[in-house]
């Protein structure tokens, strides 16, 4: 399967800032941005396309990022970048996606409302003409009578001490929910959630979300939602209630898909939301994501785990890009382009993921004709996951990638993840002395399984390597000559993008 990311063509952001949300109780409202936000839809990967970012034969199908202005499809599973249309170093970097972006790409600008209404030009005046008008006339008269007494009526019935009309008794108190409904708990986390606007500096960019992580100013989002601001460009954020920081990016991960930036003179009362705990989440819980979707600013949309552990590839489309790998949350929460780095929240407000992706059914990507809209196929990154890139982002500015030492062939049909006969740029398969040689596995090996978890494509092998640390240990299952063996292995780590 193949996705897109929200972030392909970037439309202009939206000129006017979200609509501000007066109180905690009070319901999100949203801002239509002028041109459309950006928002990248996940173009699918041909499963057969050599050297393709697209997921194991389960997610065969096509994606886009959530984020508005974010680029389109990547790679879920591998650990690294092979030769093109063979192989993945289990390493870095995988090579780019063939069609899948992100969820953050923008919409469509001009005649968004419709065209204008122009007034009919008369008709000739005739004998027929003016019967039908007074025909008209008489009907409207009649109209108006039928009107008058049809509320003289109810308006004498509602006085009478007969009527069985109930009216519900008029209350000055604000109405209480609770804790659990949807309403609560958007009241809660829509105050801890930004609309982020990214530009570069040659005046292109888009929309997307984030959410406050701490209460020193740090917000966490997608990658790809603030990649065009990363080399000297300006990035914003701007709250419900209207009001907008100028911000930095502080670190980005462009194989996880995580960033975060900081507020430039953050308030002394942000209040971050709780995180959650990703590994308990069950297929069939309730999720609540909000995000900017088109721009529209401050949006809540409710679904449930669709799935887990889906393996997503995702990326800009971009010949330069490099993919982005998940083991995502699967939800049918409706996410659009600009829900990009929202948060993806469980029925108690705690936050679960982040929304990256979504499905697409358009073989052009964000650059093509049209662009991925919501088909209840979206894709979070587990926050247990973003929370450990967060934290390093923040430490050093720099991502650290867990490997195993090996490049693995990204075409499907493999029955595995297929340690190739060579690595990238005519380099060893098996990096000597790393953490697959020290386990003994060799070129034509075919891994299966990674602990419990099957592995049925070299995109599925990494995005579930990176949901793991460096130094930890992991069971490999593959299979050599026709027999299978079981090792364990100590991860490598690698730091950076490139």
């Amino acid at each position: 399967m193949s996705t897109e990311n929200e972030g392909t063509a970037v439309p202009p952001a939206p000129s006017a800032p979200p609509v501000p949300v007066e109180t905690p109780a009070a319901s999100a409202q949203t801002a239509a941005p002028e041109g459309g936000a950006p928002t990248a839809p996940i173009p699918a990967v041909p499963p057969s396309a050599p050297g393709a970012p697209e997921q194991a034969p389960a997610l065969a199908e096509q994606s886009a990022y959530a984020s508005a202005g974010a680029g389109q499809g990547a790679d879920p599973y591998g650990q690294g970048t092979g030769a093109p249309g063979s192989a993945a170093e289990a390493g870095w970097p995988p090579p780019p996606p063939a069609t899948p972006s992100y969820a953050d790409g923008g919409g469509s600008g001009a005649d968004a409302w419709g065209s204008s209404y122009q007034q009919p030009a008369p008709k000739p005046k005739n004998g027929r003409g003016g019967l039908v008008a007074a025909i008209l006339v008489a009907a409207l008269v009649a109209g108006g009578v039928g009107g008058g007494i049809g509320y003289s009526l109810a308006k004498n019935n509602d006085n009478s001490t007969d009527s069985t009309t109930v009216s519900a008794p008029s209350s000055s108190g604000s109405v209480k929910r609770a804790s659990g409904t949807v309403a609560n708990v958007a009241a809660k986390a829509l105050p801890s959630t930004v609309t982020i606007e990214a530009q570069s500096t040659s005046g292109e960019g888009g929309t997307g979300t984030g959410f406050v992580f701490d209460t020193q100013g740090h917000i966490l989002t997608n990658n790809h939602v603030v990649a065009d601001a990363v080399d000297g460009g300006k990035l914003t954020a701007t709250f419900p209630n209207g009001k907008k920081y100028n911000a930095e990016v502080v670190g980005h991960a462009q194989g996880y898909d995580v960033a975060v930036i900081k507020l430039k003179n953050a308030p002394s009362d942000l209040k971050p939301l709780a995180l959650g705990d990703s590994d308990k989440v069950a297929v069939g819980d309730s999720t609540i994501a909000i995000g900017a979707p088109f721009g529209l600013s401050n949006t809540v949309t409710t679904g449930i785990i669709s799935a887990k552990n889906r393996p997503v590839a995702s990326s800009d489309g971009s010949s330069s890009s490099k993919a982005s790998y998940m083991s995502a949350l699967q939800t049918d929460a409706s996410i659009n382009p600009g829900n990009s780095g929202g948060p993806l929240l469980d029925e108690q407000g705690a936050v679960i993921g982040i929304n990256s992706a979504i499905q697409s059914t358009s073989s052009g990507g964000l650059g093509g004709t049209s662009q991925s809209g919501s088909i209840g196929l979206g894709f979070a990154i587990p926050i247990n996951q973003a929370k450990n890139v967060a934290q390093q982002l923040i430490k050093t500015g720099k991502p650290v990638y867990p490997l195993i030492g090996a490049s693995v062939s990204l075409e499907e049909g493999t029955g595995g993840a297929k340690i190739t006969e060579q690595g990238a740029s005519g380099s060893d398969a098996v990096t000597s002395g790393g953490p697959a040689d020290k386990a003994g596995l060799k070129p034509g090996d075919v891994i299966t399984k990674l602990d419990n978890q099957v592995i049925d494509s070299g995109p599925t092998l990494i995005g579930e390597i990176w949901t793991h640390q460096p130094n930890d240990t992991v069971k490999l299952t593959y299979t050599r000559d026709g027999k299978t063996h079981t090792v364990d292995v100590t991860l490598g780590q690698r730091e950076g993008d490139s």
